[in-house]
């Protein structure tokens, strides 16, 4: 007989695969996961869910005909009204250009930057680049980046989640030095790209399939995170829960 989900729970598990929840409510469920299968599964179900529908062939473009004319109707040049008038115009052009934005937005996913990451990766373990400081301890890693970057990168220690450090180096991502870490687990490597978060990268979290790799990106502390690996999506996913849990673990013993 197969258990159902925790019933008090289930809108977590959505909100956990839409990175709608806080660190902490993060670990908390978390723990609920390593000791209820039921909730495990449901958190798998949804997961393949969400990459079955994220198939291109699934996605509706709007026709070029609407978006000229939705285009024409949030056009700012209109002859001059009477105030009632230009009142109505001016919610009309209001609600076309959010309209406009709902109809565009689906193709304002970044496909560019997930497929830079997966290259990125790629490219690091072919040329043999996979660091540039190549030690498993976090106080190493950590103040190498000092002077290099802008930004501090968090460096936490997973190696109790079952990813180990293997270091980290210097990486350019659209047209911007970022930092990259590295992690192993098993016979699988995982590159996580830090940077500043970028002004409009709200536009899609969560995890991303690029030609047999996933692309797990999520914010935190103002800084924006791409996770790319062979990995499975459950594994991946579990990287980017222990990744918060360190991080947020390692800003308390500071």
């Amino acid at each position: 007989m197969t258990h159902k989900p925790c019933p008090e729970r289930v809108h977590a598990l959505h909100a956990m695969l839409d990175d709608e929840t806080d660190a902490l409510a993060t670990v908390e469920l978390e723990e609920h996961l390593r000791g209820c299968p039921a909730c495990r599964r449901e958190l798998d179900r949804l997961g393949q869910l969400r990459e079955y529908l994220r198939v291109p062939e699934l996605r509706d473009v709007a026709p070029a005909a609407l978006a000229m004319r939705i285009s024409q109707m949030a056009s700012p040049m209109r002859p001059r009204r009477p105030a009632r008038a230009w009142l109505g115009g001016a919610v009309g052009g209001a609600l076309a250009a959010g309209l406009a934005f709902l109809l565009l937005a689906p193709n304002l996913t970044e496909p560019g930057l997930d497929q830079a990451v997966v290259d990125g990766h790629i490219r690091s373990l072919q040329a043999g680049h996979l660091t540039d400081v190549a030690v498993s301890d976090r106080h190493v890693v950590k103040p190498w980046f000092n002077g290099r970057l802008t930004f501090a990168p968090p460096v936490p220690d997973l190696g109790a989640s079952g990813f180990i450090l293997g270091g980290g180096r210097l990486d350019v991502l659209e047209g911007r030095d970022v930092a990259v870490l590295v992690y192993r687990r098993r016979l699988h490597m995982i590159n996580l790209f830090v940077r500043p978060t970028p002004a409009l990268s709200g536009l899609r979290q969560g995890l991303m399939r690029r030609a047999g790799y996933g692309v797990e990106r999520w914010q935190m502390d103002g800084l924006e995170f791409l996770a790319v690996s062979d990995l499975d999506p459950a594994d991946l996913a579990q990287f980017r829960m222990a990744f918060i849990r360190g991080a947020h673990s390692g800003n308390r013993e500071r």
